[in-house]
């Protein structure tokens, strides 16, 4: 189920319905539960069995966890509970693709091998609630946190519906509190949460899917060797088209459990308006980024062993940060490019002093914002041959390119991404609510209407979402 689409807003019509009915706490709970399984399990209902396994093996395995005192036998279920989530994303999500490099590996050494054809559907979000319940178990087994005190709010937190799918990853500390007390939403929180739900359905259907989409699938989708201006167009078509496509699920997750009574950390601060790489990932995809920074980062030393140790431990998070995002080289390489760009950035500020002021800062974050637009070449096309061509159209290797795209559409491209990139410069130090309190309500209330004349004039089609493929 989609939040942009009409069977979703009668569906979360009818959660607000019961969850504002006067009936006891646990009962409400239930029914949350209940919904979240519904809503998850329209996509494909068998699918629901692996929230369920993946639910048990991290309850009972934190329950022991925590009482448990031989330091052997909690090094096994903390096993058990990674080996079977991580079993689980490995099977669904990269099956296919190490089959197929085992297939290429068995070639160069002479062996013949024909695989049965992969036909495994992706469980949608797997990887986002993956992270979040072995954030659970491994955080029970350094004893950081004390367990669920009921199974129902443990079940909650592994299956809230709002963040499910995409995210945000939240950590257990962040949500099972919450649902130890009655909460309902206060008329504010109401108010903000649909405001924000508005918000993040505009930034998808509108700005990502209307705007935005279908030119950056008419220049990755071209057979042809393109010009260097549709290169560019089509990049950063797709740079804006997933950041307002992601950024807008952030959005509505954080808005619709709000307007449940709940409250959900922010996933997008700005994230075009960094300065740098190591700025980039404290504002893009933040509860992935902490994920990996908390669980893989420091664990592997962080920057504690060494100028040389810190290098490769950040490389090897952005590599594995990649391979997160999909089965396939190119995901890899796009990891690749941004641990390249987070080792360079820290030799660089080694030797370079630099005092950021208004002028060069905004210069340095238009040269963050080209680099990334580089590494999203390669998130996109699918393969290394159709980066390379993009790339090199991208960097007048093809002066004779073919154009693709009419001149309103460039003319289009370029304003949206423009006014992108300059809202996040006025906006980085500041957020979406505080601009709104300082705003009159009859100008906020205009902003509003006008949202909700452009989603009721855009007639979305119900695209999906880019992240639940990951």
């Amino acid at each position: 189920m989609l939040f942009n689409s009409l069977s979703f807003l009668v569906f979360f019509a009818l959660v607000l319905i019961y969850w504002n009915l006067p009936v006891s706490w646990t009962h409400r709970k239930r029914m949350l539960l209940l919904a979240s399984y519904i809503f998850y399990g329209l996509w494909n209902p068998p699918l629901v069995i692996l929230l369920w396994i993946s639910t048990v093996v991290d309850w009972v395995a934190g329950n022991r966890l925590h009482r448990e005192t031989d330091p052997r036998k909690r090094r096994m279920w903390l096993m058990l509970s990674i080996l079977v989530n991580m079993g689980f994303l490995v099977f669904f999500k990269y099956g296919g693709f190490l089959l197929e490099n085992f297939q290429v590996m068995a070639g160069w050494v002479g062996l013949s091998f024909t695989p049965l054809e992969w036909d495994i559907i992706l469980p949608m979000g797997i990887s986002f609630y993956t992270f979040q319940t072995m954030s659970y178990s491994i955080d029970m087994y350094y004893r950081k946190i004390d367990p669920a005190p009921r199974f129902l709010d443990f079940a909650l937190y592994v299956t809230f519906f709002p963040q499910l799918v995409a995210g945000p990853i939240v950590r257990s500390e962040e949500l099972v509190p919450q649902f130890s007390a009655p909460r309902r939403a206060t008329q504010q929180q109401l108010l903000w949460g649909t405001f924000l739900l508005t918000l993040g359905l505009f930034e998808k259907v509108v700005m990502a899917d209307v705007l935005l989409a279908d030119h950056a699938d008419t220049v990755f989708g071209s057979g042809k060797v393109l010009h260097t201006l549709d290169a560019w167009t089509g990049t950063l078509a797709f740079s804006g088209q997933i950041f307002f496509d992601f950024a807008g699920y952030s959005t509505c997750a954080i808005g619709i459990a709000l307007m449940l009574g709940f409250t959900l950390p922010d996933n997008f601060r700005y994230p075009y308006a960094s300065i740098g790489f190591s700025e980039l990932w404290q504002r893009w995809h933040i509860s992935l980024s902490s994920w990996l920074r908390d669980y893989l980062y420091i664990p592997m030393g962080g920057n504690r062993l060494g100028n040389g140790r810190t290098m490769v431990n950040l490389m090897m998070t952005m590599l594995l940060g990649g391979l997160w995002h999909g089965a396939g080289w190119t995901f890899l390489f796009w990891g690749f490019l941004h641990g390249t760009y987070l080792v360079l950035e820290r030799l660089i500020k080694r030797r370079v002093r630099m005092t950021i002021n208004a002028w060069n800062g905004i210069l340095l974050a238009l040269g963050t914002y080209t680099l990334v637009n580089i590494t999203w070449v390669f998130f996109r096309a699918g393969t290394f041959g159709k980066a390379s061509d993009i790339l090199a159209s991208m960097f007048f290797l093809h002066p004779e390119g073919d154009k693709v795209l009419d001149t309103h559409e460039i003319i289009q491209v370029f304003t949206v991404t423009t006014l992108l990139f300059l809202s996040h410069w006025f906006m980085r130090n500041t957020s979406v609510k505080a601009v709104a309190e300082k705003t009159h309500w009859s100008i906020l209330g205009g902003i509003w209407a006008v949202m909700l004349t452009l989603l009721c004039m855009a007639q979305g089609s119900g695209e999906q979402f880019i992240y639940f493929q990951f």
